[in-house]
């Protein structure tokens, strides 16, 4: 199979591109897609534009300041992003709470002029950052934890589109108000518009909210550079469930998914339960999976999942997904999608176009005509094909 990636491009002009949140959280337009048919709305209203009987599924990860400056005694200035951890577990909320010693893999900006095996020093905070490899980067200090360390030294890691400095209201508004697991380098970036009042008005009217961990990387902005999308290499992120989640997808009608992440999570958790149909017990779900292994119905899936889960008496799964959702799957969990407006050629419209075919063409040129702002502080949308 072949997929152009001409196919999946749409002029995106500069202007389009949101920059800054908007004025107040939760304000943003709501374009509403349903089976065919779209109307307008302000976000406030996507209580009641929601379908019935449906249950709706967040990603609860938390942004960590995952940009560190350092400079050499030289002057030189050193960037270290954080991707994932290595040591001294490669959980991130684990890493998050050690107290004197990590290894996390890294991009380094200004690489050249840090040679390997060499230290950089802040004498205030009394820690040390030492480059063990050609991505890794070790740090050590004392009395804090991690996740201290992090607020202290680090900054938090806009999107690259976003070409301006981090500015104080970045550390509120680039965090979602249920956000709790510290891991992700990038907000999932739907559940932006939901504010408390939003949230207190679900549970008000009775809709259910479940809660999913999937610790967005960087790889999320990798651009395909293959001309067969197919062939682009997908990025690895690690996702976590709970017990009581996957109990209330078996029994609910109708799942919505608030975010791609969201999406992809319970798309993977799907592919797990046939794995173990298949006698593969390790969670990793690789981007080929769905295009590779024999389906099965849904409820067996996740009912293979909870028989794995007792087996071995889990009430949290912990997982790593490299799922590639693109045209010609078929959603085995997800019935809705809540998301914004994505960048072109990446694998988020890939996404959006296998959840509603070539009508998101439809959607983003109406997005368009209607002067909503896109990519990560943008405006939102409620797809439901």
């Amino acid at each position: 199979m072949s997929l152009d990636l001409d196919d999946f491009f749409y002029e995106l002009p500069e202007s389009r591109i949101a920059k800054h949140p908007p004025t107040q959280r939760g304000t943003s337009k709501l374009l509403v897609y349903r089976q065919g048919e779209i109307q307008h709305h302000h976000f406030g209203a996507i209580v009641d534009q929601l379908p019935e009987m449906a249950t709706l599924v967040f990603n609860n990860t938390k942004v960590i300041p995952a940009r560190i400056i350092l400079h050499k005694d030289t002057g030189a200035r050193i960037e270290i992003f954080l991707l994932e951890p290595i040591r001294p577990s490669k959980v991130h909320e684990e890493v998050m709470i050690s107290r004197n010693l990590c290894t996390w893999k890294c991009m380094i900006g200004n690489a050249k002029k840090w040679k390997k095996g060499t230290s950089l020093a802040n004498e205030s905070l009394k820690f040390t950052a030492t480059r063990t490899g050609e991505d890794e980067v070790t740090f050590e200090w004392k009395g804090i934890t991690f996740s201290q360390l992090l607020a202290e030294i680090g900054k938090i890691p806009l999107p690259p589109y976003i070409q301006r400095e981090i500015e104080q209201e970045d550390n509120e508004r680039y965090q979602t108000v249920y956000s709790k697991m510290d891991g992700a380098v990038a907000a999932p970036t739907a559940g932006l518009h939901f504010t408390n009042e939003i949230m207190d008005e679900l549970e008000t009217k009775g809709i259910p909210i479940k809660y999913v961990t999937l610790h967005v990387s960087a790889g999320t902005f990798q651009p395909i550079k293959t001309e067969n999308i197919i062939q682009h290499p997908m990025h690895n992120e690690q996702i976590w469930i709970q017990r009581h989640t996957i109990e209330s997808l078996l029994s609910s009608p109708k799942t919505i998914a608030v975010g791609t992440t969201s999406m992809r999570t319970l798309e993977s958790l799907y592919w797990f339960g046939v794995r173990l149909y298949h006698e593969m017990e390790d969670f990793h779900i690789r981007k080929d999976d769905p295009y590779e292994l024999e389906a099965i119905d849904k409820h067996t899936a996740l009912k293979n999942v909870l028989d794995y889960m007792n087996q071995y008496h889990l009430d949290q799964l912990g997982g790593q997904t490299e799922i590639f959702l693109y045209p010609g799957y078929t959603f085995k969990i997800c019935d809705g999608l809540i998301t914004n407006f994505h960048m072109p050629n990446s694998t988020l419209i890939l996404l959006v176009a296998a959840f509603i075919g070539d009508d998101w063409r439809k959607v983003y040129q109406e997005a368009l005509n209607n002067n909503y702002r896109f990519l990560s502080y943008g405006d939102c949308s409620l797809l439901i094909p």
